[in-house]
């Protein structure tokens, strides 16, 4: 077998390796989980995450989903709990404790401080029977048959076992608590996601000048409007009311097919009826109207009436695409 063939072949052992694993987990969703689920959802404290090693890396990434979609948590190392973090774990906290063993020295010590403390533990365990699942109050089942490495030599499978029923958690939490689009939003202001969530038409027309002409104004009144305001088009309005728009194209193909421009009017040229949207709306509605019907601008309105226009240009700006 050549070298390349069998860096693919074995490529796609591991990721079938940690596949299985992943689908093995499926059986592993008892009574014990829901009861686990129940608990966080009645739950007015924070979960607090631990783990050593490898375990302890999965549980910030857990930590990091949960409070992203609505579920306070926190993270404490079990080798600093012991070593004055335990004062992260405060009166009605969930502990949730990851371990591939539940044998790890740092944990067994960390157990009975906890329980003293008199908070519930949850086990995420790679091991039913160890000393983490007899004590913790809940199991959460992650063991996996075989780890994806040679003579697991290092957490690959269970730690995966672990991100999954992680996210499992968080999403499952998260559904239940009635988490919306909303809240994800409030959550995440920043970056190209965020602004996906909450930015609105409203914040971006409105630093746009606002051509405009009536539907006998001719050719001349036309192009100027268009170059004064610079966003390669003007509606053309009856009062507050959109009648058409009149872009770049639209100019061009009038001086195609009409040779007699002198007496052109507004009317004559425009798009009746084009496409139109509200000032509420979010500026990735926007982006999908404008690609959907392959435009650059969008007159936008407010109960029926010409407010300005969004241009490409104005969404592309913001890091939307």
């Amino acid at each position: 077998m050549k070298k390349n063939d069998a860096i693919i072949e074995l490529a796609t052992q591991i990721i079938e390796n940690e596949s299985n694993a992943i689908i093995g987990l499926k059986r592993q969703i008892n009574d014990d989980f829901r009861d686990t689920v129940d608990l966080m959802l009645e739950n007015k404290g924070n979960l607090v995450f631990s783990g050593i090693g490898k375990s302890a890396i999965i549980a910030q990434k857990i930590v990091a989903t949960m409070n992203s979609t609505g579920s306070s948590a926190v993270f404490m190392h079990a080798a600093d709990a012991i070593h004055g973090d335990l004062g992260i774990i405060r009166e009605g906290d969930i502990v949730v404790i990851l371990s591939k063993s539940g044998e790890t020295p740092e944990i067994k010590m960390l157990i009975p401080l906890i329980k003293l403390r008199g908070n519930k533990i949850v086990a995420m365990v790679g091991n039913p029977r160890s000393y983490l699942a007899q004590q913790a109050d809940h199991v959460l089942d992650v063991s996996v048959s075989d780890e994806a490495i040679p003579n697991s030599l290092a957490p690959t499978s269970s730690t995966t076992a672990q991100l999954v029923m992680g996210d499992v958690l968080a999403l499952i939490l998260m559904r239940c608590r009635g988490f919306s689009t909303d809240d994800f939003a409030k959550l995440h202001p920043g970056g190209a996601l965020g602004k996906q969530l909450y930015l609105r038409v409203r914040d971006l027309y409105v630093k746009n000048e606002r051509p405009e002409v009536g539907p006998n104004d001719n050719l001349t009144r036309v192009i100027i409007e268009m170059t004064h305001k610079r966003l390669g088009a003007t509606v053309v309005c009856d009062g507050e009311q959109v009648l058409g728009i009149i872009t770049d194209g639209d100019l061009r193909r009038m001086l195609m097919n009409c040779p007699d421009i002198e007496h052109v009017k507004a009317s004559q040229i425009m798009t009746s009826a084009p496409k139109t949207i509200e000032e509420d709306a979010l500026v990735v509605d926007a982006l999908h109207m404008m690609r959907h019907n392959s435009i650059t601008q969008l007159p936008v309105i407010r109960d029926g009436k010409y407010l300005g226009i969004i241009h490409l240009h104005d969404i592309l700006k913001e890091g939307i695409f």
